[in-house]
């Protein structure tokens, strides 16, 4: 996927979408085939893949009981990044991501689409060229959720980053979008959406997806069926 772009992986619960993050990000080991990251085969080029990463996973992994600022630091460290440098680059993801005033406070007095955006913040602190995030939404409202997909489009277009966006809500995905329809570890389905539909002869990514993964009428944001 290049950069600049906003992919959507779809899936149903279980698809398999936390595992591909998973093995993207060598917390599984491949046992056969090849993932690149812009070029770099992750096997051979462990540590030039993963510095082109940036990643948001489905569980939370803030530390609650420190400061917006020192979660992000502390992730500057393990980049090697000195301080001096890592409060100027913490303070402008947390403004990028519309945080500057939260700086200062404990984690645990956030909301959750708060948190939610300081983990984006964090995994942007390093520059990364690809961003990659597994159900960033769950556990939001639905202002929260539209916020949080606003967001990270924005980001997509001012920063020129590439973003992989794992969900298995049908309202997340674009008009505009790639999207990868993965169902129990197969891609069944790839390309701009209008393709995808065209491909599958439906009437729109909706009735695309349920007609692929044989699931129905599949879940909006609300978790009522479309």
């Amino acid at each position: 996927m290049p950069c600049g772009s906003f992919t959507v992986l779809l899936g149903l619960n279980g698809a398999g979408k936390s595992t591909l993050f998973s093995l993207i990000t060598r917390l599984y080991n491949i046992r056969e085939g090849t993932i690149r990251v812009l070029g770099h085969e992750l096997q051979r080029e462990p540590g030039e893949a993963l510095r082109r990463l940036g990643v948001v996973f489905q569980a939370r992994t803030l530390d609650l009981d420190l400061s917006v600022v020192q979660n992000l630091t502390y992730h500057a460290a393990l980049h090697g990044i000195s301080s001096r440098e890592a409060k100027r680059l913490a303070a402008e993801s947390l403004a990028r991501l519309e945080l500057e005033g939260k700086m200062r406070d404990k984690v645990r007095s956030l909301s959750g689409g708060q948190m939610r955006r300081v983990e984006i913040a964090r995994a942007l602190l390093h520059r990364p060229r690809l961003l990659l995030l597994d159900e960033a939404t769950v556990g939001l409202d639905i202002r929260s959720r539209a916020d949080m997909v606003r967001h990270v489009r924005r980001l997509v277009a001012e920063e020129n980053s590439g973003v992989l966006w794992a969900t298995h809500l049908i309202d997340e995905v674009g008009p505009d979008d790639d999207v990868v329809v993965l169902h129990h570890g197969k891609v069944l389905a790839k390309g701009r959406v209008e393709q995808v539909v065209a491909d599958v002869g439906a009437e729109d990514i909706r009735s695309a997806f349920a007609t692929l993964t044989g699931a129905g009428a599949p879940r909006t944001a609300s978790g009522v069926a479309a």
